[in-house]
């Protein structure tokens, strides 16, 4: 297993070379200058110079390249052409809480989605059934910022349950750590930023949930019918072992590797989801930090948001490969 993990660490690295080139290729494609974006139209052309040499693009394209690349692999991604921060630093601070806000939505997707799916396979083609996949449709349907938009109208502004946006009560104070809220709220012992950063969690991760609930429920039905129809659990019934133990020790722990893969891809497309949610609930995040850097052309944001999601979204897909193990002994890395 240990060396299994090392050789898909390895293989990270011509992954990672390929999106940065992939990436560097598209920069040079979209048109406008930084420099202009940067400084403004009416700035004289000694000081778009200026910005140029500070910025590395008056380097020829293979230097530009190397320099690109290099960064990728140290996380030095310079500082922000907006902000003129450290890039590392900001994403450390954004990144934080957009991942929280991901792990709360799949928590909420994992609560939902699995129990439903289950529900739905062992009471087939029942109103039942047809109920949770109707809705379980409707959830794959609805567009994330729309189902935002309205759960606000009706249940920040009508109701008055949740707050309308933010992250957390502007007048609490909160060490940061981990800069995800929640978190740092435990780490430190804040009980009352913990009971404010969960009010504010909670609708932003439901409405992000949806997608991602709906997509387990159908994939937990489809794997469990498969599954219920096999010898081994008709043994299982002979024995006298109760249905309730058939269901989850038996039949729930055969039917969830293909689960398990379907957990990691739509954990890593909760974080392009986060980004229209924190938009739509004005949450400081990833997702509004790359969108601004991208209106300002601000290379080195968008350089270092592209590195870290990549990464991330390698490093989930080698976690589900663990677990495939875990889940089933037949299965063996070498």
């Amino acid at each position: 297993m240990a060396r299994y993990i090392l050789r898909q660490l390895i293989l990270l690295v011509p992954v990672l070379i390929g999106i940065m080139t992939a990436v560097f290729i598209l920069f040079q494609l979209i048109p406008g200058d930084p420099a202009v974006a940067m400084a403004g139209e009416r700035v004289g052309d000694e000081e778009l110079d200026r910005i140029r040499h500070e910025l590395g693009l008056d380097r020829p394209l293979p230097i530009q390249y190397a320099y690109f690349v290099k960064a990728a692999f140290t996380f030095d991604f310079g500082d922000s052409v907006r902000t003129r921060q450290p890039v590392t630093g900001e994403l450390r601070q954004f990144f934080g809480a957009t991942l929280e806000l991901s792990l709360a939505a799949l928590l909420i997707a994992l609560a939902v989605g699995i129990p439903v799916g289950v529900i739905a396979a062992t009471n087939r083609n029942t109103l039942l059934d047809y109920g949770t996949m109707f809705f379980a449709l409707v959830g794959i349907s609805t567009p994330v910022f729309w189902a935002g938009i309205v759960l606000i109208y009706l249940v920040s502004f009508r109701l008055g349950l949740f707050p309308i946006g933010g992250i957390i009560n502007n007048r609490l104070d909160l060490q940061h750590i981990t800069y995800g809220y929640v978190t740092d709220s435990l780490l430190t012992g804040n009980w009352p930023a913990l009971r404010s950063s969960l009010h504010h969690l909670a609708l932003p991760a439901f409405v992000l949930s949806t997608i991602p609930m709906a997509i387990i429920a159908r994939m937990t039905r489809s794997t469990m019918l498969e599954v219920l129809g096999q010898d081994y659990l008709r043994t299982a019934r002979a024995k006298g072992v109760r249905e309730r133990l058939v269901i989850t020790r038996h039949a729930l722990k055969n039917a969830l590797i293909p689960v398990v893969t379907v957990i990691g891809l739509q954990f890593g497309g909760l974080l392009s989801g986060a980004f229209l949610t924190e938009t739509v609930f004005g949450r400081p995040g990833i997702g509004r930090y790359v969108v601004t850097a991208i209106g300002a052309r601000d290379y080195p944001a968008i350089q270092g948001t592209v590195v870290v999601v990549a990464v991330f979204f390698v490093l989930i897909n080698l976690v589900i490969d663990v677990l495939y193990a875990f889940l089933d002994p037949r299965i063996h890395y070498t």
